[in-house]
Formats: C-alpha cells, structure tokens, sequence
C-alpha cells in the first residue's frame, strides 16, 4: 500500500493551520484603558498586559489587544488593521468617523464643554462672535458654531487647553470636561455643552464570517456584564392574596419567580429590577404587602 504524499506545504498548513483572532484596540494610556482592561476582565478575558507592551494576547480567549494613541484608534478600525476598537465617542465625532458603534459601554462618561474666565458674564451663544477659542476639537467646535452662524478664531493646540485664557492666547476653550475640577482651578466655567459622550465599542467594516461570530461572541458577553451593572436581584416575602398586586407593580425581565416559604399562606417572590426602577416603586411595594425585602448585586445577565 502507498502513501500519498501532498507536499511539504501542504503538510505544513494542515500541520500549524492558524486560529483567526479578534483584534481590539484600547487607548494605550489613562482612565479609558483601566476601564477597558477592567470590562475585558468582567467578560472573562485574561489579558497578559505586560509594563510598556504595545500588544498583548488573552490567555483564555482568542483575542489579541492593541494599545494605541486615542486619536488613532478609528483609522486602525476603519482600515481594517484591527477589528473592534473601544474608544469616547468625541473622538469619533470629532475625526467624522462613519465607524458602526455597536454598543455603549457606560463608562469613561464627559462632555465636550465651552468655558470662559469665572468672571465673565455669558448671556447667549453670540459672546463667542468673533472670539479666539483654544481647542483639541476644532471639528466639532466648527460644526456646533456653524449651527448658529457665529464665526471664531479658533487656536488648534494639544494638551494644557485649560491655561489658554489666562496667558492671552484665547478668550475662551472648548475641551473635554468630566467632574469640573480642571477648569475651577484655572479659574473657568462651563457656559455651553456641545456634546456628550462616553465609551463606545465600533467595529470594522464588512468582518469576515469568522470574525463576525468572535465579534458576536465577545459583545454578547459585554452586554451581559452591562446588563447587571444597572440591574438588582430582589427577594421579597408576599401573602399569598397579595402576590398579583405586588407582581404588577414590578417591572421585570419576563415574570418573577414565585416559591412557598414554609409559613403557610405566604410566598417568597424572586426578580430583576432595574435599580433605578427598584427605588420608584419600594414604598408601593410595602404598601401592597411586601416583607422582608433584600437587594442583592448580580454579576451577569444571560438574555
């Protein structure tokens, strides 16, 4: 009997066929990183992040991470060159990004804000005619005053926006704005919001097939550990003759969980509740009958 032999490459590609791996950029430095990295833990995903690595790989998920400068993050995406990128939503706005954002990720939340010098009296958007304003946004800053027909000098400067004013350089900034701290101790306010934003996950265009399930795979897993951020386990002892006035009042995933204790006539009834939610309705709760009522965190949310 013979054997067939097909070739030493052929031989080679059956023996080291390669895994596709999802590719994620993160800003390589700051709060948004720390929170990336924290998100990618809650999913699961080990990240072997060494001191000053420009690329790391997940030891328990095929996922390779890539620390990149904030700005260049939607041009790695658009090209292709990684497949998902987790970036604020200023940014996207101000490059023009047509990059689908496929889920908010309720983090690293701010503003893109205009202040001026606290002793500055604003009355309306037609102080800023004729203004010099200093910024890391001049795209977005042209687009939200073209809105109004006002023209600016605007000065186009990277970092240490907050001092502009008080060197002569502007008569007012506009920038990226989260507690307020940064323009009080410059002495500046904020007059007018131009955009809010907070993180965002966006995605290549046109993955393929496999990258689409490695997509599809690693957002499920997000949206699940976003799901239970805002959600409340709750547990509540109920008289039996109450159970549907309480269960009407609660707005919950499908219906709640209903089992006997072992005191007759009454119930212990289960849910999940939005925590906002949960504080709007507990005193009708109590009201309908409600007992004994415990709050509890949950960690995931499979839907």
């Amino acid at each position: 009997m013979g054997f067939l032999f097909q070739g030493p490459s052929c031989l080679l590609r059956h023996i080291f066929k390669t895994v596709s791996k999802l590719k994620i950029a993160i800003q390589k430095s700051g709060r948004l990183k720390d929170d990336s990295l924290k998100l990618l833990k809650q999913c699961g995903i080990s990240i072997d992040n060494g001191k000053d690595q420009l690329k790391a790989e997940a030891s328990n998920f095929p996922l390779e991470v890539y620390y990149l400068r904030n700005s260049d993050i939607p041009k790695y995406v658009q090209d292709g060159i990684v497949n998902l990128g987790i970036i604020g939503e200023n940014v996207l706005y101000e490059t023009e990004s047509q990059l689908e954002v496929i889920s908010k990720l309720n983090f690293s939340k701010c503003r893109v804000s205009l202040a001026v010098p606290k002793d500055i009296d604003v009355a309306d958007i037609n102080y800023f005619e004729g203004k010099k304003i200093a910024t890391s946004y001049p795209n977005t800053l042209a687009r939200y005053f073209s809105e109004y027909g006002i023209e600016t000098r605007v000065h186009k400067i990277s970092g240490s926006v907050e001092i502009a004013p008080n060197i002569g350089l502007a008569d007012a900034i506009c920038d990226i704005v989260s507690t307020g701290s940064t323009l009080f101790k410059n002495g500046l306010k904020e007059t007018n919001v131009i955009l809010k934003s907070e993180a965002v996950l966006v995605e290549e265009p046109n993955p393929t097939a496999e990258i689409r399930l490695l997509i599809d795979k690693l957002n499920f897993r997000i949206r699940a550990v976003l799901r239970a951020k805002t959600s409340k386990y709750i547990l509540m002892n109920v008289p039996n003759e109450k159970i549907s006035d309480v269960a009407a009042l609660l707005p919950v995933l499908k219906s709640p969980t209903i089992l006997p204790l072992a005191k007759e006539g009454w119930s212990s009834l289960h849910t999940v509740i939005d925590e906002n939610d949960f504080w709007e309705v507990i005193d009708q709760l109590k009201d309908a009958g409600a007992e004994g009522i415990l709050v509890a965190p949950i960690e995931k949310i499979i839907e």
